[in-house]
């Protein structure tokens, strides 16, 4: 079939200007015929379709045909050779080019390099198991720093809870120094400081600790100056003046500027 397909008379070519020659008869039977043109337009119309039309079935179908079967004749041509270098290789034991020593060599050198990576990965795996028991080992639990507010509430003893009453916890007598000057609170002059000593208060940070019922309670208990706790806010001024602090007020009572006027 391949001899025929060649150069018999099925060859691709024969078959091209076998195709246009019955398309240029056709052109002439139809020019003549059915359009009564003269016998030599007509002649030479259906040459001009014979040679185009056998060129171009020669260019687009020969051409395919026969890079196919250049292809195809090289495909078989390296099947042989592979086949007659595998009859070689078994009938000496070698291949003449050398080509299965390289095989072997890079087969060998594969097989080490993957046992040299599975005793790596091995490796590897063992070590990671052990590193994490020693850090865990070495460092010893982190200990937070107390904080501010726990030191005070551990130096602070609780204050006891507000009366039923409202009465504030009141003093027998001064403490060792003797009282502080309540007349540096503003509202307190020395009638009010005498009857607050009665009462058993005598420092300021008796009174810079008062909360709103025992502000009532002293505020409705202060015999003809009741509401005066909290109207000139006692609280206030002596939480200033018990951490050692001054007013305006106390400044002045410091100068004599408010006392020494009332006793001219």
């Amino acid at each position: 079939m391949s001899n025929e397909n060649e150069g018999g008379l099925f060859s691709c070519p024969v078959m091209c200007w076998i195709i246009g020659a019955l398309l240029g008869l056709a052109t002439y039977l139809i020019l003549s015929g059915r359009f009564g043109m003269s016998m030599v337009v007509s002649l030479i119309a259906a040459l001009v379709v014979l040679v185009v039309v056998a060129m171009l079935l020669g260019r687009l179908f020969c051409r395919a045909a026969v890079s196919t079967h250049g292809h195809t004749a090289r495909h078989d041509h390296d099947i042989a050779a592979t086949r007659q270098s595998v009859v070689a290789a078994d009938s000496s034991g070698a291949m003449v080019s050398g080509v299965p020593e390289v095989v072997s060599k890079t087969t060998s050198v594969g097989a080490a390099a993957d046992s040299a990576s599975k005793a790596q990965s091995a490796e590897a795996e063992e070590k990671p198991a052990a590193k994490p028991a020693a850090k865990v080992a070495s460092k010893p639990a982190a200990k937070k720093p107390a904080t501010k507010a726990a030191k005070k509430a551990a130096t602070k003893p609780a204050r006891k809870p507000v009366a039923k009453d409202g009465k504030p916890e009141m003093l027998t007598g001064a403490r060792d120094g003797g009282a502080d000057d309540l007349k540096q609170i503003k509202g307190v002059g020395p009638k009010m400081e005498i009857m607050l000593n009665k009462m058993g208060v005598y420092h300021f940070d008796q009174v810079s600790g008062w909360r709103a019922k025992e502000v009532k309670w002293v505020d409705d208990n202060l015999e003809g100056f009741k509401g005066r706790v909290s109207r000139d806010e006692w609280v206030k001024q002596a939480k200033i003046l018990a951490k050692g602090g001054k007013t305006e007020f106390s400044k002045k009572v410091a100068k004599g500027d408010v006392y020494a006027k009332n006793k001219k």
